[in-house]
């Protein structure tokens, strides 16, 4: 089955022809459409990259939890070493 051709509402001057203001609505809602796209994607960048940061975030805390407990065993460490001297 064929494609029905798109006449938009017709004028008073020829029918299935349409008219200068649906071209104007036409091309404004295109251009409102473009521009949701071109948000739709650059939230979608900025979901990756808070989730990039995120990730990042998780495993800089993990490397300072790592990184106290090495400093409090190596200060242990070195109470007992002098506790023997």
């Amino acid at each position: 089955m064929a494609p029905i051709p798109f006449q938009g509402v017709s004028s008073a001057s020829s029918p299935g022809v349409p008219s200068q203001s649906n071209m104007t609505s036409n091309r404004r809602l295109q251009q409102t459409q473009a521009q949701v796209n071109e948000v739709v994607d650059i939230m979608r960048v900025n979901v990756d990259k808070v989730l990039e940061r995120d990730q990042k975030l998780s495993e800089l805390d993990n490397r300072a939890d790592a990184l106290q407990l090495k400093r409090k065993y190596w200060w242990k460490n070195c109470k007992v070493y002098l506790s023997t001297i």
